[in-house]
Order: structure tokens, then sequence, then C-alpha cells
């Protein structure tokens, strides 16, 4: 079962925040701000932090600038998972993955069930690795992002959380880059 080994030491993370909204500025990013504080809370660093509109080239332009940037080992996107139109987040994404973690939308949706039943299915949470950096697309709720951080997110970037982890793959996400 997973656990936490309290024998070996707490590596903190980079993480950049991006909130996909075309309605929300800095003062209404609840789910924004949840995803810093549990971060932060954890121990992890908050590398960047910026509000994007519902506009695919702009999400995925922002991707692919965090991911090419050292400073940054994570990006944590919230809003724009849903069905509509405008929701385009998960595509951006999907633009920038190298490899999608399928599993990933999958635990969420578990997760999302226990929560809010049937209405799990409205969401597509996604993750993938792109450029050594991994990336992640939660809904835009507040309490959907807790839900990530605290059931999914938190464990995976412990280097500590066994029997395995994200962190401990780092050097290992562009090691086909490195061969070249």
């Amino acid at each position: 079962m997973s656990r936490i080994d309290e024998t070996l030491e707490f590596m903190s993370v980079r993480i950049a925040v991006l909130t996909v909204s075309d309605t929300r500025g800095p003062d209404q990013d609840r789910s924004g701000d949840v995803l810093v504080e549990r971060l932060q809370g954890a121990g992890h660093v908050l590398a960047a932090r910026q509000i994007l509109p519902d506009e695919r080239g702009q999400i995925a332009g922002q991707l692919r600038a965090w991911c090419a940037d050292p400073e940054i080992d994570v990006v944590i996107s919230t809003g724009g998972t849903g069905l509509t139109g405008r929701d385009v987040t998960v595509e951006a994404h999907r633009d920038v993955y190298e490899k999608e973690i399928d599993a990933f939308g999958t635990v969420f949706t578990m997760i999302s069930m226990q929560k809010i039943g049937t209405s799990a299915v409205q969401s597509r949470a996604t993750g993938g690795v792109a450029g050594g950096t991994y990336l992640f697309a939660l809904p835009g709720s507040p309490g959907a992002c807790k839900d990530a951080w605290d059931d999914i997110l938190a464990k995976q970037l412990d280097f500590r959380h066994r029997p395995c982890n994200f962190v401990e793959i780092f050097p290992r996400l562009d090691e086909d880059q490195r061969r070249k």
C-alpha cells in the first residue's frame, strides 16, 4: 500500500500554476489559490503563476514556455476541462504532451465519483510529460483542485512516497533527448 518513507529527505518541487478562465482575475482565482496554498503548505516552491483566457494557442504557448524553463518542474492548470465549446485546456495540453499519463484522468475520475457521483464524467482531467516537465490539467472548481492535490499530486510529487512517485523519475523524463 502507499506510504511515506520518513527515513528519506523531502525534496521540494518547483511548480507553476496556470488558471484558464475568460472571466476570472487574480482576486477571483479561488482554484489557483487552493493550489498555491496546498503546494506551498507541502513544502514545494511556486515557480510561476498566470491567468489566461480559454484560447488553445495561448494555453499551449504558455505550457511550452514553462516546459522550456529549467526552473519549472511541474505545471498544474485549472479550468477549461469541461465539455463546452470554450473548454480547450485539454486540447492545449495534448498539443504539448510528448507522453500522456493516461491513468491520471482515470484516478481523478474515481476520486471525483466518491464526491460528486456521476457528474464526474463531465470532467476531462489529464496529465502528461513534455520536455522533462510534468503537466496536469484540473477542473476549475476549488473542490476538484483540492481532490486532485490531496489524493493524487501531494503523494506523487513527494519523493518519499512509496512504492513509487513522479519525483524519483525526473532525471529520466527526457533521457530520449539526451541520447540524440
